[in-house]
């Protein structure tokens, strides 16, 4: 039997944040974080986190749950989140899962595939590689022995290019072959609603203020203390990953100048919201609701919130 939750997403500055917490005042709701950045401790400017003040109004889960030194993987977010929504339900309180890593939704939503555990060795290797070759050299390599999951990825995700390689080169077998065949089944069906802008220029104009007013609160000050604090964090990581924070250490090691930094960083926001709305425009069974009408978005999401929980 599958449990019904709702699920609240949409790109990168659409007012996902927001709104849950308007909803939080209405409803006896708790948030359960969907979001891959959240998950780390001390960045927050540049992960747009809830403030402190925020998470006194509403319960959140699965922010802050490890140093930016640890990783954080897709199935480890299944077991935090599958846990959340269980404890929340146990005391009579509804799950409201909000966030924009659409490969969280995705796994939590169809369940995970058995893949083989990571190879750090195999890592180093690829990581070593992509350093002397570059990213897109992996991802051409990529692309002839899994063309299926290259079409998928882009030529600059290190990440998901490392996962990939490493996967087929640990079993001889395309990542997108096991995961067809090993896919297991979730606990859960999320009932989703999704932010979507009617022009993508709106969204622009959102993306660039708000790492305008991230700049001014600080972001810069603290990715130096996060280096201070954190010596053995390097590129190589997830955590220095992570759009604006991996443009700001390559700004602070010299690596690039101010304006291209903030030039690169916004490029690369706008290019995460436009991957992110593609995932979105591919789901099936999306409430779509246009986050531009700012005057009308917490009635309509009121109501398709109240008949969802009333409907469960």
């Amino acid at each position: 039997m599958t449990i019904p939750v709702c699920c609240l997403i949409g790109p990168t500055a659409s007012g996902k944040s927001h709104l849950a917490l308007l909803l939080a005042k209405t409803f006896d709701v708790e948030i359960v974080s969907v979001d891959s950045a959240l998950v780390y401790r001390h960045m927050n400017i540049g992960t747009a986190k809830p403030s402190i003040a925020e998470r006194q109004i509403v319960k959140h889960h699965l922010i802050d749950m490890i140093d930016p030194i640890h990783c954080y993987s897709v199935a480890k977010f299944c077991i935090d989140a599958t846990h959340a929504i269980n404890d929340i339900l146990s005391r009579g309180k509804i799950p409201l899962l909000v966030g924009g890593s659409m490969l969280y939704i995705k796994a939590l939503e169809f369940g995970l595939a058995k893949l083989p555990s990571a190879n750090y060795l195999l890592r180093t290797s690829l990581n070593e590689e992509a350093r002397l070759f570059g990213w897109p050299v992996l991802h051409q390599k990529l692309k002839k022995i899994d063309p299926v999951s290259a079409e998928k990825i882009a030529p600059f995700d290190a990440q998901r290019i490392q996962r990939a390689l490493e996967v087929y080169l640990s079993s001889g077998v395309p990542i997108s072959k096991l995961i067809k065949k090993n896919q297991h089944s979730s606990q859960f069906q999320l009932i989703k609603l999704g932010l979507i802008p009617d022009e993508r220029q709106w969204l622009r104009v959102r993306i660039n203020k708000r790492f305008s007013d991230m700049l001014q609160a600080g972001f810069l000050d603290e990715v130096k203390q996060i280096r201070k604090n954190y010596p053995t964090l390097t590129l190589a990581l997830p955590a220095t990953k992570i759009v604006g924070y991996h443009q700001a250490w390559q700004y602070l090691d010299g690596l690039i100048n101010y304006q291209d930094f903030v030039e690169q960083t916004m490029i690369a926001t706008h290019q995460l919201a436009k991957k992110q709305l593609t995932w979105l425009r591919k789901m099936e069974y999306l409430t779509e609701l246009n986050c531009q009408k700012t005057d009308v978005i917490f009635f309509k999401a009121s109501q398709w919130f109240s008949k969802t929980i009333n409907n469960t």
